[in-house]
């Protein structure tokens, strides 16, 4: 049995790890790498293995970091199953197709420039077709199901409580007659956050492999959401502007837009109108409704009484590209809500060039910004920024809530692992996360009792036992 790390091996994004097990090979996700453009140009183009080798897929939920890869798996020879609960795979036949049309777009456009100057044209990463050709590879499991993908390999999936359909991986394997189980986060979710169920406990393991997006970090109480929302709304009101929100269009979107619906109906903030600008979180938000045995209580509680948490009045899904161009031309204070996340494509980036140099204006940052982002430098306050290849002045105030965030921080991450048994648990593998982050939480592992805490490095491997 070995395990190899290489993806989200000391960096935030690109998650992928690989289990050897009896010959087989089986991928612990097969997401992208995000950052600077050659880096992530050479990592996304070159797997550092023969996709035909890898026998299945075990993927842990839809983020593009842990399954936008999967399209130019299967165009470069897999031809295996890939096993995600059905939220997530209902939710990647709608993300990769989004992720394919966003390769393409961005390799015309750099087309053009390479046109002007006389350089080799590029292809995009992969297509739609490609990204259709993975999609028929999904089989969907339910949570707390054990399901056979390899010889001697069965995967449990567990309620991660991170986004619609994310799971904790458990593996229990048996090879020359040793057994190991080997548990993954993936991403590990948030206790007492809406809509989505708590993490739940996977049970013990040997190995676990530990995500430390935030292992150095502490997130503010969810409490203070209403009060940084309303302070937002209000100057918003008071300045005569936007507020252009940055936001994943699975989970955070959502999870922002249920927030301001209970602001609106619990409060007397003034109810400026909400646009999301995203046809994909059109999409993803109808996923949700299909998908509710991953509620929590509350959330069925609000469906049962046919109050429609993603549908208030106030609030509108923009899908033409008219419309979305149109709310530019909007001079009512309004919220606009639109994808990518990091702000590394999509419509977030045409409203940053409308709204950026206006100090009326407000960015609300939602969500994690990878080093090397667009997003990162915002959130760093950089005085110029480049957006589509044009700089900007940042004008407009810059607004952080980390209270949003999917992501366990390092008290939330500490009280999970601490259910595990020390004695039997022999060795924690800390990955997805920025090296100071998981030095962080390194130590606070081991000054909670778990002795040995490995940060691979890409392309370290591992015996197991």
């Amino acid at each position: 049995m070995k395990l190899q790390f290489w993806g989200a091996a000391r960096t935030v994004t690109g998650s992928m790890h690989s289990l050897n097990v009896n010959g087989s090979h089986v991928l612990l996700d097969c997401g992208l790498f995000q950052g600077k453009r050659t880096e992530a140009f050479e990592r996304n183009r070159n797997f550092p293995f023969e996709p035909a080798s890898v026998d299945t897929v075990v993927l842990s939920h839809a983020h593009i970091d842990h399954s936008g890869n999967l399209p130019s798996l299967a165009r470069h020879g897999f031809e295996g199953e890939i096993h995600a609960t059905s939220a997530t795979r209902d939710l990647c036949k709608i993300m990769l197709q989004d992720s394919a049309h966003i390769q393409s777009l961005d390799a015309a456009h750099l087309n053009k420039k390479n046109a002007r100057r006389n350089r080799p044209l590029v292809e995009p990463l992969y297509t739609v077709d490609d990204a259709l050709h993975a999609i028929e590879h999904f089989d969907g499991e339910k949570y707390l199901t054990p399901f056979p993908v390899a010889d001697g390999v069965t995967v449990t999936f567990h309620d991660a409580g991170h986004i619609l359909g994310s799971a904790l991986t458990v593996l229990d394997l048996l090879e020359n007659g040793t057994t190991v189980r080997l548990g993954f986060t993936g991403d590990l979710g948030r206790p007492n956050l809406p809509i989505l169920k708590d993490p739940e406990f996977m049970g013990d393991v040997d190995y676990l492999i530990l995500e430390s997006t935030y292992g150095g970090r502490f997130h503010k109480p969810m409490s203070e959401v209403n009060a940084t929302l309303t302070r937002v709304i209000q100057s918003a009101v008071n300045e005569n502007g936007k507020i252009i929100v940055p936001a994943f269009s699975v989970g955070r979107t959502q999870d922002l837009v249920y927030a301001l619906h209970n602001l609106f109906e619990t409060t007397s903030v003034p109810q400026i109108p909400i646009y999301v600008d995203s046809p994909l979180s059109v999409d993803a938000t109808e996923i949700f409704r299909l998908h509710h045995e991953c509620y929590d209580r509350e959330t069925l509680d609000l469906i049962n009484k046919d109050d429609d948490p993603f549908g208030f009045h106030r609030l509108h899904y923009v899908r033409s590209v008219e419309e979305s161009k149109s709310l530019n031309k909007n001079k009512e204070p309004c919220m606009i809500i639109a994808a990518s996340g990091m702000c590394e494509g999509g419509r977030i980036l045409h409203h940053l060039t409308n709204s950026i140099e206006d100090p009326r204006n407000t960015i609300l940052v939602v969500g994690y910004m990878a080093e090397n982002t667009l997003g990162k430098k915002i959130v760093m306050r950089e005085p110029e920024v480049r957006i589509m290849g044009n700089e900007y002045r940042l004008k407009a105030d810059v607004i952080v809530m980390n209270s949003f965030s999917a992501h366990a921080d390092q008290a939330e991450t500490l009280s999970y692992v601490s259910q595990f048994d020390r004695k039997r648990l022999k060795r924690v593998f800390l990955v997805h996360g920025d090296l100071d982050q998981q030095q962080k939480l390194s130590a606070a592992l081991e000054g909670a009792g778990f002795s040995s805490v490995m940060i691979p490095e890409r392309g370290q491997e591992f015996d197991l036992p």
